[in-house]
């Protein structure tokens, strides 16, 4: 798709941004920053009511959209892609979710702890971007993928999808750079005030994760969201195909 509509990408604003996963914790930080900066926002989710109360809490210069969808089934993402922007200047690929333990059992209750997790968290970036392709501002697009330092450190099935983002984030950087669009990863360390864990960290996980990092605090979600944002930003255009750190310290790049 050619770039004429998109003027706006290189003023920061009035650009269409499209998140999945926008409805809480991190996802909702990071439409909230584009919104705030006049951006037209459209969040993807697979909880319609939690999408709409975002979409109104967070809406600024424009109303943001909302549109309940579950990325990991292609048949809705193609019945969704109507109700989607013509033209995308940024896709944030932020929907996913952590893997529950594996069940007592043998070779298939471990088949079914992975197959889910790679539903959940590899298939609904890979299927949004295909979807969207088509519709990414060239020159000029821009992918951010989120991924997670377990993707680095290991952590079992969720770990090892997660490294898959980085690994297919290569490819979609190989196959975007010759149109002038990029493609890179986020890679957040542990993030304080998101349903990632089911429930708030207490005051002793919040000590212990704080003594991991290097800055002696925790990271919230509009950290990440300000990664993102750069990342975003015309002045990240020569960047692609790379992951960034965002983890205070715990763990060092490389």
């Amino acid at each position: 798709m050619s770039g004429k509509g998109s003027g706006g990408l290189m003023g920061g604003t009035e650009r269409s941004v499209v998140i999945s996963g926008g409805g809480t914790g991190i996802g909702r930080a990071i439409a909230a920053r584009f919104a705030g900066q006049g951006d037209r926002v459209t969040i993807l989710g697979r909880r319609a009511d939690v999408l709409r109360a975002a979409a109104q809490e967070i809406e600024a210069v424009h109303p943001v959209e909302a549109v309940a969808v579950d990325l990991s089934v292609p048949e809705e993402v193609e019945q969704k892609l109507g109700e989607l922007p013509e033209r995308v200047d940024v896709l944030v690929n932020n929907a996913g979710r952590r893997g529950t333990p594996v069940r007592e059992g043998g070779l298939k209750e471990v088949a079914e702890r992975w197959r889910r997790d790679f539903d959940n968290n590899v298939l609904p970036a890979v299927l949004l971007t295909e979807a969207l392709l088509p519709r990414l501002t060239r020159p000029g697009g821009r992918v951010v993928t989120l991924s997670s330092l377990a993707a680095l450190r290991g952590n079992g099935a969720y770990g090892a999808v997660k490294a898959a983002l980085l690994a297919w984030n290569h490819t979609l950087a190989q196959q975007l750079g010759p149109h002038g669009a990029t493609a890179n990863v986020v890679v957040p360390g542990f993030v304080a005030g998101t349903e990632f864990f089911g429930v708030p960290a207490d005051e002793e996980e919040l000590a212990r994760r704080r003594a991991q990092t290097l800055v002696g605090g925790v990271g919230g979600p509009d950290d990440i969201a300000a990664a993102v944002a750069f990342l975003a930003s015309p002045e990240a255009r020569y960047i692609t195909g790379e992951f960034l750190n965002s983890n205070g310290g715990a763990m060092l790049g490389r």
